[in-house]
């Protein structure tokens, strides 16, 4: 009679099913001694029960939780960044599956375009927009005209807005017109105004990174889910640090 139990499953086939790597390559990680299981070194062949032993990758714990959802959707115009809209205006959860319910982190503006993170992990949500934690954003935005060097400065070291001066931010201009601006703040409207201060009106605004998730292949109105290792990264809370040169 077979002695494993029915819930048990080989190492690699749990570890490639959930997107950690392929096979193979997961099999070269257990060689290598990245992987951990129950505090103990994993070996080849080795099966495990991914809904209740503790699997680690270079010491990053790896849960396995079905219930849990995490899209990262390029937010098209229009669109609106809640879970319902009271007047039936197209939301950001209009775009993706229907089941489970989903919730926005954060938000961008209707007049906003690009990534947006979107999950059923309330205490994700929360720990991603509170404010001690710092997430990088980075947004492109087209303006009519060339930021003189004062304008870039201005925006560097920080704006006056009605809410207070922002914070320092990473500021390049790609062309004239074009500028490229990391923030670490998720204050309403926050880009249009420090841009609007220094006379040059957004006429588009993109956001093009989250902390560590870039996919510069999603188009307007796609979406994908989070792979293994973003989520565990952002489940984990290793996030990008504030960093500002």
């Amino acid at each position: 009679m077979p002695t494993d139990k029915p819930t048990e499953e080989k190492l690699q086939k749990v570890l490639a099913s959930i997107g950690l790597a392929s096979r193979r390559m997961v099999e070269n990680y257990i060689l290598d001694e990245r992987i951990i299981v129950n505090g103990e070194i994993a070996h080849i062949g080795q099966r495990v029960n991914r809904h209740e032993d503790e699997l680690l990758f270079d010491g990053v714990p790896l849960r396995v939780r079905p219930d849990f959802v995490y899209y990262l959707l390029h937010k098209p115009l229009g669109v609106i960044s809640t879970a319902n809209d009271p007047q039936g205006r197209q939301t950001v959860v209009d775009l993706l599956p229907q089941k489970p319910r989903v919730y926005p982190v954060g938000r961008l503006d209707k007049d906003t375009e690009g990534l947006i993170l979107v999950t059923n992990d309330g205490d994700l949500t929360y720990r991603l927009t509170h404010p001690s934690h710092g997430v990088e954003k980075e947004y492109l935005v087209k303006v009519q005209t060339k930021i003189a060097r004062g304008g870039l400065r201005r925006l560097r070291e920080g704006i006056e807005l009605d809410d207070g001066l922002t914070s320092p931010a990473r500021v390049s201009q790609l062309q004239d017109g074009v500028v490229r601006i990391v923030i670490h703040e998720g204050r309403n409207r926050q880009v249009r105004g420090m841009f609007e201060m220094i006379g040059h009106p957004v006429e588009r605004l993109i956001r093009t990174r989250i902390g560590n998730l870039v996919d510069h292949a999603l188009q307007s109105g796609q979406w994908r889910e989070l792979t293994t290792m973003e989520s565990v990264s952002y489940t984990h809370l290793t996030l990008p640090t504030k960093r500002i040169v």
